[in-house]
């Protein structure tokens, strides 16, 4: 830590009033040695992060910090105030006071350093020696962990024992943190009561580190073994499946989402925010071994749960991939909207007939006994679900950005798309625009008496009004137009340019089973058919998308049947299950194949998804679902030719794969295939992993 805080950078009479005057007094040290380019802007960016969450500790600390473009290196300011300032701890004004200052791009090696210091503000002889360090170059040295130029040896026996803490912990900051050695068994006789805990605060510099090393010390004192998984600005490492699988119960201390949150689900789990892990942790050890006790557990997680912010990804992402996953955020959601309501009006006119969208509203006619008014029925509650597709898009695309400040301007966003006639795009860009204003609005520096309307009254009210404005005034109008374009497009298909749109979305839907660019073939399908009345053009793209999705499951089934010896036994089992997953029209069956071998999986799954694709808009077949698989046959237009679309798709993808695999050296029977992970573990001499 030499290159962060320097005698320059410490000021053991610190006059300021104010957290903001002394965040300026801090921060104008910085200026003064190059560290902070602009003054102003950085102690904005300060005031955006502490408008967050105030940063005062129980203890007399305070610990300002933010990631800031105007901060050239990571800079450590530290300042000792006589009289006290608030920085909103429930105890009081804090003494002792750390602007912490990182660069947008900080590199991991020094927010190790500075995640480590957070730890020792845990630590009472690294604060009482700070409280009574005689002049700045002490108060410098003991900070960055060395021996001071002159003290006296009580204080340098203190800052001997911080520095050493200081360098154990650093090893820890950017992941996972091992449990209490000394942990006693519990009263029963049996082993210890084991907790695991996720730490993680906005910036992840700071709060993260101390909630954890709190966390860890009421371990000790608890006699339990509590392991803490840091999620902060430096990476984390995840947790052990074995450690989580074996825990008692769960502590969440957090102020953004936890990542892969459903690893811990099925447990008794405690949720609060990361000022609780430090000010309370041994409540929290005693909340959760209490839940234990009553048998209080989360739900089970099931595969791909979580939220879309709970699986966000590491930082310092590009903004395409940043991009990616808030789109993915919008489209996930919306996806149970479209499966619902697609399935209610396809059904609504396989009842009613193909007039039944001009049937009267069911509020004013409804006969128990009379097809038509069920068909009508269906048709129109299936409407009222396809009326949200936009909207939910839109507001979940924000989520993705901002979290659930984002929803309001989102879906106020959304709904003026579809007034406006801007459609599926207009979501797309409402959405964007939701999250981005709401973003820009949490980094103005706002006065504390407003902070508590902030989420409930100034962020809704203003991000609303903007969005509006934005999509009724000045976008509005050409994304409509763009939306109107694109339909015709599709309108105007025939022939060639329809088979090769057919064997492009083919393509599209077996490129990686269920993935990004899966999702985007799927959701330009249903964008089609979310509508009351869609065209013949878009509901053959329907058609030509399902069909695809379900071939590469099939092809590996139908692989697996024909020519066993050429599969693992696990291989052939999950061939059975993939029969009705492509029958259902779930990609993702052939996942199991794809992983083992991608290689020669995947291009098969491909000509046989762009055959099945071409051959399905030369038939034009029609769909108006937006699921199903053959389920939802007796909905689809010119059903046979669909089939023997699949069909067709389905043998191209077996007989590829089965060509390419037969390639290779032929395996005997029951030995590991060359190229799977068991034939690699088994030339490995290592065990495969159940």
């Amino acid at each position: 830590m030499s290159d962060m805080i320097t005698a320059d950078l410490v000021d053991l009479d610190l006059s300021a009033d104010t957290k903001e005057a002394a965040a300026r007094a801090l921060a104008e040290r910085m200026v003064a040695l190059g560290r902070v380019t602009d003054l102003d802007g950085f102690l904005a960016d300060v005031a955006a992060r502490e408008a967050q969450m105030p940063t005062g500790l129980d203890g007399g600390i305070g610990i300002p910090h933010c990631r800031s473009e105007h901060v050239t290196e990571p800079t450590l300011a530290f300042g000792r105030s006589a009289a006290g300032i608030d920085f909103g701890a429930a105890d009081g004004p804090a003494d002792l006071i750390f602007l912490i200052a990182a660069p947008a791009g900080a590199d991991d090696a020094h927010l190790t350093i500075l995640s480590s210091l957070a730890r020792q503000l845990m630590n009472a002889e690294f604060t009482d020696a700070l409280r009574s360090a005689g002049d700045a170059a002490s108060a410098a040295a003991l900070i960055r962990g060395e021996e001071p130029p002159a003290a006296d040896a009580a204080v340098a026996d203190s800052e001997n024992s911080v520095a050493s803490s200081v360098a154990a912990s650093a090893d820890a900051a950017t992941g996972t943190t091992t449990p209490a050695e000394s942990a006693p068994a519990d009263t029963s006789g049996g082993r210890p009561f084991r907790i695991v805990a996720v730490t993680s605060c906005p910036t992840g510099i700071a709060h993260t580190y101390m909630a954890a090393e709190s966390l860890e010390n009421a371990g000790r004192e608890a006699g339990v073994e509590l392991v803490v998984e840091t999620q902060g600005s430096a990476g984390f490492t995840r947790l052990d499946p074995a450690v989580i699988a074996a825990a008692d119960g769960v502590i969440f201390a957090h102020d953004v989402a936890v990542r892969e949150k459903d690893r811990f689900a099925g447990k008794p789990t405690i949720d609060v925010g990361v000022k609780a892990g430090i000010n309370r942790p041994a409540e929290l050890i005693a909340e959760v071994r209490g839940k234990a006790e009553r048998g209080e557990v989360t739900a089970a997680a099931r595969p791909g749960a979580g939220t879309p912010v709970d699986r966000a990804g590491e930082p310092g992402e590009g903004y395409g991939t940043k991009l990616r996953k808030w789109l993915m955020s919008g489209v996930s959601y919306m996806v149970p909207f479209v499966a619902a309501g697609g399935l209610l009006i396809a059904l609504g006119f396989a009842i009613g007939g193909y007039q039944i969208n001009e049937a009267k509203s069911v509020t004013e006619h409804f006969d128990w006994g009379q097809v038509d008014s069920w068909g009508a029925l269906l048709f129109q509650i299936g409407a009222a679900a396809f009326g949200f597709l936009v909207p939910v898009l839109a507001g979940y695309i924000a989520y993705g950005m901002a979290d659930r400040p984002g929803l309001v301007p989102g879906f106020v966003g959304g709904a003026i798309s579809v007034t406006i006639g801007a459609g599926f795009l207009g979501g797309l860009v409402a959405g964007l625009i939701a999250g981005g204003v709401v973003l820009g609005i949490q980094r103005i520096n706002i006065p504390p008496v407003l902070r508590g309307i902030m989420p409930v009254v100034v962020i809704p009210l203003v991000s609303s009004a903007v969005v509006g404005f934005l999509m009724f005034v000045v976008i509005g109008k050409p994304i409509s137009e763009a939306q109107k374009g694109l339909t015709d497009w599709l309108n105007s298909l025939s022939g060639t340019n329809a088979i090769l749109l057919g064997v492009l979305l083919g393509l599209m839907m077996c490129f990686d089973l269920g993935g990004p660019v899966n999702k985007v073939a799927y959701t330009f399908a249903t964008a089609g058919i979310s509508v009351a009345a869609p065209s013949d053009s878009a509901m053959k793209i329907m058609a030509a998308v399902m069909a695809a999705g379900m071939v590469p499951p099939l092809g590996m089934a139908l692989a697996t049947f024909l020519r066993k010896k050429l599969f693992t036994t696990a291989e052939r089992e999950n061939g059975k299950a993939a029969v009705v997953l492509g029958a259902s029209f779930i990609s993702e069956g052939a996942i199991p194949f794809a992983a083992a071998d991608p290689l020669r999986v995947i291009p098969a799954s491909m000509a046989g998804g762009a055959v099945t694709g071409a051959l399905t808009m030369a038939f034009g077949s029609t769909l108006r679902a937006p699921h199903g698989g053959i389920w939802v046959t007796f909905l689809i237009g010119k059903p046979w030719l669909y089939l023997l679309a699949i069909g067709a798709g389905t043998a191209v993808t077996a007989g590829l794969v089965i060509l390419l695999k037969g390639m290779r050296k032929k395996a005997p029977e029951g030995a590991p295939v060359t190229g799977s992970p068991a034939a690699t573990a088994a030339e490995a001499k290592q065990p495969v992993a159940a």
